[in-house]
């Protein structure tokens, strides 16, 4: 495994984005260092915020010191292969359950309990699993624009094109993909640091791959065994979808019917499009706050 990183003079005077880098190395087969930003009282009840496809931790900015200011400890990682973290160069380092071992391998080294989860998307399947894993470490989910497909359903998430285009176009522009995703428009500089993890086009493998990896099933996420699991999840469970995003649409409604833990949420879909982070970060962050009091009362 050939590992790529990204030099740390791309990160500097990123726009809202003061967060002191931290790291854990995580791997057996080769030795790989995952980035976390660690905000806020380090004995606080703790709220992992988990990017989606294409983004980083960059992602949260401005969600981070919200949540901190409430008295909570936001951490939010860079999956292998995004962000401030290592990167190998060849797609087929990536795999799902890859992406699995490395994070559940990050929370364990933080020795991270009572967690509140915040999940994306596609990347909502590889926070599942995490949880199906390590259950007694969560108290409770946020999924926001979740598509987690059905037990029965043979197709994958994303689309055979867009599997297509990720995997082999020469052309895979990150900071576009992002715009694409949201309702407001982005900056020149928030754009170039969307951009920063990837000097050139050998760095964007995990990305790349990012699309038919979490599109699949693999052994470590059987569709019928993630079901039964969250059909079972008695814990808070609460969804955050968004009004502009067409991809997600609609899958709110199997979540709040068969999970337990969904009952009586305060469910909300609000103003933005894919990544509410960026169209809605304060409304967003809000729900966390809100969803974490009782952890803040304790």
């Amino acid at each position: 495994m050939r590992i790529l990183r990204t030099d740390e003079s791309r990160f500097r005077d990123l726009p809202d984005f003061p967060f002191q880098p931290r790291y854990v190395e995580v791997g057996t087969e080769s030795p790989l260092r995952l980035h976390y930003v660690d905000h806020g009282p380090e004995n606080a009840a703790p709220v992992v915020l988990l990017h989606g496809e294409h983004g980083w931790s960059y992602l949260y900015r401005h969600m981070i010191p919200l949540v901190a200011g409430a008295g909570l400890r936001a951490l939010a990682p860079d999956l292998i292969g995004f962000g401030r973290s290592d990167k190998p160069d060849s797609q087929q380092d990536y795999s799902f359950d890859r992406h699995l071992d490395w994070l559940e391998q990050w929370l364990l080294a933080l020795e991270l309990s009572n967690v509140t989860l915040v999940c994306q998307n596609r990347t909502s399947l590889l926070a599942l699993a995490l949880v199906m894993r390590q259950p007694d470490r969560f108290s409770r989910i946020i999924a926001a624009n979740a598509v987690v497909p059905r037990a029965d359903d043979s197709q994958a998430p994303a689309g055979g094109v867009w599997q297509i285009f990720a995997r082999y176009s020469p052309w895979f522009p990150v900071p576009q993909l992002i715009q694409l995703g949201t309702t407001r428009p982005l900056t020149r500089a928030e754009r170039e640091a969307y951009d920063a993890p990837f000097p050139s086009d050998r760095y964007k493998a995990g990305a790349r791959s990012f699309a038919g990896n979490l599109g699949q099933s693999h052994k470590g996420l059987n569709r019928q065994r993630l079901w039964r699991f969250l059909e079972g999840w008695q814990k808070p469970f609460i969804t955050c979808f968004s009004d502009s995003d067409s991809g997600s649409r609609g899958g709110h409604r199997p979540l709040q019917r068969k999970i337990p833990g969904a009952l009586g949420q305060p469910h909300i879909t609000l103003s933005g499009g894919h990544f509410l982070q960026e169209d809605a970060a304060d409304s967003f962050a809000r729900v966390i706050i809100d969803a974490c009091r009782p952890s803040l009362a304790a």
